[in-house]
């Protein structure tokens, strides 16, 4: 019988392989629905809980980090554990794995292929939305117990919810996990040892030419400064052509489309559904997209499991500028992938280093709490507000937290519990 995790040095230490990690990340993006929220359970659930491959205090400081990041959040939590666990090639296999099966999805949609409709249909898609009210019900939970254990964190956990709630947007939850740390450098202060090295991975990944230096990521910063500040004058320079007109090559389209992404990913804090207004405008306003497929395609990308940034693969097949089909696709996820994952590997080393501070634990106590804070606001908003409409869901999101919790059931089975429920409800009419 598996113990929950409790961040107590339970995590182990041992290096694994790009495929293990593959296969751990490719069965989560076959079922994470639900969105980035979402997948912050479905990752807890999996790695602290299931595989121990860390704890919560790491999860904990990863979630932190790449909430202060642009960029999706939950694929650079993945990243950081596929590079905790197996190195680069680790990081690069989770992110290939979460990732593929939504954008196939999208690509398969761009293609012109069918998708389940009707009282079937809409019941899972209604389940799946259920199912994650019980995931991120139990993130928030477990979190806080190894998170907020006092009544200083509690108070700072308590402040960050309000503060998601109150001040829409990313700003709000960015504002919150800020204001976090600042109070757990006021609050939360501790011996050295207390909180250990959040961010610290096994010795193994952190020798020889796996290790993510200093030279490293400064290289992924300067590279990420290069692309964001150089990419508008290196497309206009390839420009003529590109938005629809004859002429466009291939490879001008690519360049074009490659930073239009980019800055997408570059710009947006929180993931998401905040990335969608910086789609829009790099692909609608400049006539490669029409508004009509646009909206189709993120009325599919809701149905899809996996990071919602995945939709880029939907208007990389469908954009009159680039390449078109599956290439143009690799070039959308690779543009609005890559700054989050650039910044994350150049900020990281950097990070670790001031962990080991007393002055910079404090502030990730802080912080930690303020997370849990930001997952409880939106377990309220938008997760329970907009799956849970009868008490009938609200029965069935209490049957899935129970299978969860109490009967310690697999995050896989409950989908699958949570999609018939779903589609029952929907055949009743409940």
């Amino acid at each position: 019988m598996e113990r929950p995790a409790t961040g107590g040095g339970a995590a182990s230490t041992e290096r694994g392989s790009a495929g293990e990690v593959f296969a751990a990340f490719l069965r989560l993006g076959l079922l994470s629905f639900g969105g980035p929220i979402a997948h912050l359970g479905y990752f807890r659930a999996e790695f602290v809980e299931r595989r121990r491959w860390l704890d919560d205090r790491e999860y904990g400081s990863l979630v932190a980090l790449c909430q202060f990041l642009p960029g999706p959040a939950s694929s650079q939590v993945g990243f950081a554990i596929g590079l905790r666990r197996a190195g680069g090639l680790g990081a690069l296999a989770a992110f290939v794995a979460f990732t593929l099966p939504s954008a196939a999805l999208m690509l398969a949609f761009a293609a012109g292929a069918a998708f389940v409709s009707g009282p079937v249909g809409t019941g899972i898609l209604r389940g799946l939305g259920i199912v994650a009210v019980a995931i991120v019900a139990e993130a928030v939970l477990g979190m806080a117990r190894s998170l907020a254990p006092d009544r200083a964190r509690g108070a700072i956990l308590v402040a960050a919810a309000a503060a998601a709630l109150l001040l829409p947007g990313a700003w709000g939850q960015v504002s919150a996990i800020g204001i976090g740390a600042l109070a757990g450098l006021l609050l939360c202060r501790a011996p050295a040892d207390a909180l250990g090295a959040p961010l610290a991975a096994p010795a193994r990944v952190t020798s020889g030419r796996s290790r993510v230096g200093r030279t490293l990521g400064a290289a992924c910063l300067a590279l990420f400064a290069v692309l964001l500040l150089a990419g508008p004058t290196w497309a206009a320079a390839t420009a003529r052509g590109v938005s629809g007109a004859e002429g466009g090559s291939a490879w001008s389209g690519s360049v074009a489309q490659f930073d239009a992404f980019f800055h997408a990913g570059a710009l947006v804090f929180g993931g998401g559904h905040v990335v969608l207004p910086l789609l829009q405008s790099g692909v609608v306003e400049t006539g490669w997209v029409s508004n009509a497929d646009f909206l189709a395609g993120y009325g599919a990308a809701q149905a899809m499991p996996g990071p919602l940034f995945s939709f880029a693969a939907y208007l990389g097949a469908v954009s009159t500028a680039g390449p078109g089909g599956a290439l143009g696709a690799l070039v959308a996820l690779t543009g609005i992938f890559l700054p989050g994952f650039l910044l994350l590997v150049g900020v990281l080393p950097f990070w670790e280093a001031l962990s080991r501070r007393t002055a910079m634990q404090a502030l990730v106590r802080g912080a930690n709490a303020a997370v849990v804070g930001v997952l409880a606001a939106a377990l309220y908003s938008p997760v329970f507000t907009t799956a849970i409409v009868s008490p009938a869901a609200f029965c069935l999101a209490l049957a899935c937290f129970a299978m969860r919790t109490v009967g310690r059931v697999a995050p896989g089975l409950v989908v699958l519990a949570g999609s018939a429920g779903g589609v029952l409800l929907e055949l009743l009419a409940v």
